[in-house]
């Protein structure tokens, strides 16, 4: 498959436990998708404010910059579900790169949504690049699902 990148966004650590376990799997290079203005701690808060900026179509700024993305074939993206998509962070990171040609595997985290309509706003957003099958993890669940992780990457042919 190539050079693999994991990228990801994680408010409560979730996602981040499962981009581990993908990197533990693949050898991929981890990046943390962060926000300039962090997101509150209180759930009722970041639920408000993930659905505020969804419905004003937000891009917020984000710290950081895949340096080297050219060298990248493959791209895992991850995050959790708020509001049946992916939070706006994450589109901000999709638009500012070029995908063209690159394979993109989603993964998030939820308590029930799965993948929501994320995988459909992926395609949408890089319409040039192939979109794998996603895995959906339960958040409460992410310390356990190593199995289920190692059992989808083989099935797309990504695990070491």
């Amino acid at each position: 498959m190539g050079k693999i990148l994991i990228a990801f966004f994680s408010h409560s650590g979730n996602t981040e436990t499962a981009a581990n376990k993908i990197k533990e799997f693949t050898g991929g290079d981890l990046f943390k998708i962060r926000t300039a203005e962090p997101y509150p701690a209180d759930y009722n808060e970041v639920v408000d404010k993930a659905r505020k900026e969804q419905n004003a179509r937000y891009r917020p700024e984000l710290t950081a910059k895949v340096d080297n993305m050219d060298s990248y074939d493959a791209v895992f993206i991850g995050y959790p579900n708020w509001w049946a998509t992916m939070p706006m962070g994450v589109y901000s990171f999709l638009e500012e790169y070029d995908f063209a040609g690159k394979t993109i595997i989603p993964f998030c985290t939820h308590e029930g949504s799965g993948l929501g309509r994320s995988v459909g706003d992926i395609k949408k957003l890089c319409p040039n690049s192939e979109v794998l099958e996603g895995l959906a993890i339960r958040g409460s669940s992410v310390n356990a699902a190593r199995n289920g992780v190692s059992a989808w990457l083989r099935k797309l042919g990504m695990a070491q």
